[in-house]
C-alpha cells in the first residue's frame, strides 16, 4: 500500500490525474459533448439523405404536371379548388 502512496505524491502523477479529470469531464471537449455531439451529426445526416429523396420526389412530380396538362388541370382543382366559370364548385368537409 506504501508503494502506491509514494506514486500519488509524485507531482507529475498529480499533475497527470488532474489533466485527466480537466480533459475527461470539465472541460468544453469532453467526452459526453462529443458523444452528444456525434449523435446530433448521424441524426442530421439522416435527415439530409431524407430531405434529398423527397426533393428528388418533388422535381419529378413537378417534371410530370408540367408536361402532362390534364394532370396539371385535375392538381389545380383538387388542390387549390379552381374551376371553370361555368361550374359550381361544393367543398364536402369530412369530421
Amino acid at each position: 500500500m506504501k508503494k502506491y502512496l509514494k506514486y500519488t505524491k509524485n507531482f507529475y502523477f498529480i499533475f497527470t490525474a488532474l489533466f485527466v479529470l480537466w480533459m475527461v469531464f470539465i472541460d468544453s471537449n469532453d467526452f459526453l459533448t462529443h458523444f452528444k455531439l456525434s449523435s446530433k451529426l448521424n441524426d442530421l445526416e439522416n435527415q439530409k439523405e431524407y430531405l434529398l429523396e423527397r426533393k428528388e420526389k418533388v422535381r419529378q412530380d413537378r417534371e410530370e404536371l408540367m408536361s402532362n396538362t390534364e394532370l396539371l388541370e385535375k392538381f389545380a382543382r383538387e388542390r387549390y379548388l379552381m374551376k371553370k366559370k361555368t361550374e359550381d364548385l361544393y367543398v364536402i368537409v369530412q369530421d
